[in-house]
């Protein structure tokens, strides 16, 4: 590609948009043209996202140009709200990464796709809008994709997955603070999280029918990055079946990797991989999951994204290093 991509981001004060930043101002494909935050106008991008001092010179505006893409990092169901109230070029492809569109997905004119690239590439790389997955919504669901497309998820399927601070967003909250996160752990929401709704959507269409109850309990970590999640179900597959079909769903896939070996959470932090490690235990088949909320679960999946709708290498940008220890 000659011309790089021009990129607008909205609400770019906060983690998702801090995070697309700092893949995006190292992305050698594109460039980004704004930040827009109507709270911070005129101030460096610098002094919010602090860790990109010395990696960009932008400043946060209040004013809105054309582009190529435009990435909404706004809170859930404030997307809309904007779309409605911005004129934008019916040329500018949209990807939000809030949770407007990923069940319901019109908006005007505009229609958009479900961005989850495993199992909706060819569909992402025609769209001109993209729904970018919820993080919970990524792990679960790329847990599970591999039995719904065989037509196993017969059985209820308990879900139990913890995720970082980071998951809650920017602005303060009473389950926020570090005097509540820290040494501390919660559950919230069980059985009713807002991501059942897309993780259910898309597993039925994966499977031609609806799917069998999801028992998910969302539990909140007291640590700032990642989603551990566990599921199991009664399942007649053994064990290297099992192993078998997840290999081969996930061999095409540029970020989506299953694990011999039991896995761990900082593996795949600050990357955008999702590993797998299943097993059998009697009669039930154990998935574990494993991402980084804030690139896996919401910015990195977006330049994936990107990356498929502009013909781009689908890994471009994004071969990110894992902590590791």
């Amino acid at each position: 590609m000659d011309k790089k991509i021009t990129v607008g981001i909205v609400g770019g004060a906060g983690y998702t948009a801090g995070e697309l930043l700092r893949i995006l101002v190292n992305h050698p494909q594109t460039e980004v043209s704004w930040v827009y935050s109507t709270s911070n106008a005129g101030n460096p991008v610098s002094r919010v996202h602090s860790d990109l001092l010395g990696e960009t010179e932008l400043t946060f505006t209040d004013k809105i140009t054309d582009v190529d893409v435009i990435f909404l990092c706004l809170g859930h169901g404030l997307s809309a709200d904007f779309l409605q109230k911005n004129s934008l070029a019916k040329s500018t492809k949209i990807i939000d990464l809030g949770n407007d569109f990923r069940v319901n997905n019109t908006c005007g004119e505009r229609t958009f796709v479900y961005g989850l690239p495993e199992i909706f590439r060819s569909q992402i790389r025609a769209a001109q809008n993209i729904a970018n997955p919820g993080c919970f919504a990524t792990a679960i669901q790329l847990a599970l994709l591999p039995l719904a497309q065989s037509k196993l998820l017969t059985n209820e399927v308990h879900i139990n997955a913890i995720t970082g601070s980071t998951g809650a967003g920017r602005s303060l909250s009473e389950t926020g603070h570090f005097s509540y996160r820290n040494n501390n752990v919660a559950i919230y929401k069980p059985f009713k999280h807002q991501h059942l709704a897309e993780i259910g959507k898309t597993l039925s269409t994966a499977q031609g029918e609806n799917i069998a109850e999801l028992s998910f309990i969302p539990v909140r970590g007291n640590f700032t990055r990642g989603i551990f999640a566990t599921l199991y179900t009664e399942c007649n597959l053994s064990e290297d079946e099992a192993k078998s079909l997840y290999k081969n769903f996930y061999k095409e896939c540029a970020f989506t990797f299953v694990s011999d070996a039991e896995i761990s959470l900082k593996e795949v932090v600050n990357t955008n991989k999702c590993f797998l490690h299943v097993q059998k235990i009697g009669k039930k088949l154990l998935i574990t999951s494993i991402i980084d909320n804030l690139v896996k679960g919401a910015s990195g999946q977006a330049v994936q994204n990107m990356n498929l709708m502009f013909g781009l290498d689908e890994s471009c940008g994004l071969r990110l290093k894992p902590t590791g220890f």
